[in-house]
């Protein structure tokens, strides 16, 4: 890796020379754009929509325009003169519980490696984030902007990563959300018999991405001049639910399937309708025609009247 920044953090009179180095990076192919029927390369021109003539690097320059139309330029050397107070230093002003920032304030991850004469008071720093469960809250300047950024442990590192300030963040505004909904009691427990059934550990090594893989594969078949293979699709995603509770009901099933466990025997989300069934079936057996007798009864009653008709014989 190759440092992007050198300086210090300065935490009271304690200064901890350190060098930054990003913690990410993209995975994305990287594609040109070219034309279409003989592959060459489509190149970009800078041209000045005022002259007409083509614009060499060295001649932009920044401009900003206001809304009633009028256009001011700054150069670097504006730039350059603007007081920047943290300077070569990541300024620490506070040291915070690191479940008070919210995530969604997090921007681009760096790591920090301590100047070879710097192991001690990284190492003090380090610690002391970890012993009192916080994180310390920084200014500091990056490519000519200056930054707030927190700066916490991972592993054995002291991590900084920048946050966005709160005039960033956009209001979530949205009307629906200000409606009240109905939500019975059974729905809430399917719902949390559904986390349940899904909760896990985060293990993101398990993880991949499909496209990435998918994609690389098109290219390296296009390469040598393969058919690249058919891409299976996945599942269509639902887009109405009709019946909350069997969906919810569904979700549990495939989630525990997908477990190894097996597929609990089919009945109703409610428990109501086998109860119904077996109630239809014994009023349906009440209702029903006595079965007629066997004709056996008939046939004796029969002989008994013969029996009757018939006259005893003399003796002889």
């Amino acid at each position: 890796m190759r440092a992007i920044w050198k300086g210090a953090v300065s935490f009271g009179l304690v200064n901890v020379p350190v060098r930054l180095f990003s913690a990410t990076q993209e995975h994305d192919i990287r594609f040109h754009q070219v034309h279409r029927e003989d592959g060459g390369r489509i190149r970009m021109k800078r041209v000045c929509s005022v002259c007409g003539e083509e614009v060499a690097w060295d001649q932009l320059a920044k401009g900003y325009e206001a809304e009633d139309g009028r256009l001011v330029v700054l150069t670097d050397e504006d730039f350059e003169a603007l007081p920047l107070a943290t300077g070569r230093e990541i300024d620490v002003i506070e040291f915070v519980p690191t479940g008070q920032v919210d995530p969604i304030l997090f921007g681009k991850s760096y790591y920090l490696e301590p100047d070879a004469r710097a192991a001690k008071p990284y190492a003090l720093l380090r610690e002391a984030l970890e012993t009192t469960d916080r994180v310390a809250v920084v200014k500091v300047a990056l490519r000519q902007r200056e930054s707030l950024a927190v700066l916490r442990v991972r592993d054995k590192v002291i991590m900084m990563q920048t946050l966005l300030w709160p005039d960033e963040i956009r209001a979530a505004d949205f009307p629906i959300l200000e409606e009240d909904v109905d939500l019975r009691p059974q729905e809430l427990r399917m719902a949390a018999s559904l986390v349940d059934s899904m909760a896990t550990d985060f293990e993101p090594d398990e993880f991949e991405d499909d496209y990435q893989q998918a994609l690389v594969q098109l290219v390296e078949a296009k390469l040598e001049g393969a058919e690249p293979a058919p891409v299976e699709s996945g599942e269509e995603a639902a887009t109405e639910v009709v019946d909350l509770l069997s969906a919810l009901q569904a979700s549990v099933d495939r989630a525990k399937e997908a477990r190894g466990e097996k597929k609990p025997a089919a009945k109703s989300t409610t428990g109501k309708t086998t109860a119904a069934k077996t109630t239809a079936a014994k009023t349906a057996a009440k209702k029903a025609p006595a079965k007629k007798a066997p004709a056996k009864k008939t046939t004796a009653k029969k002989t008994t009247t013969t029996a009757k008709k018939t006259p005893a014989r003399k003796s002889a």
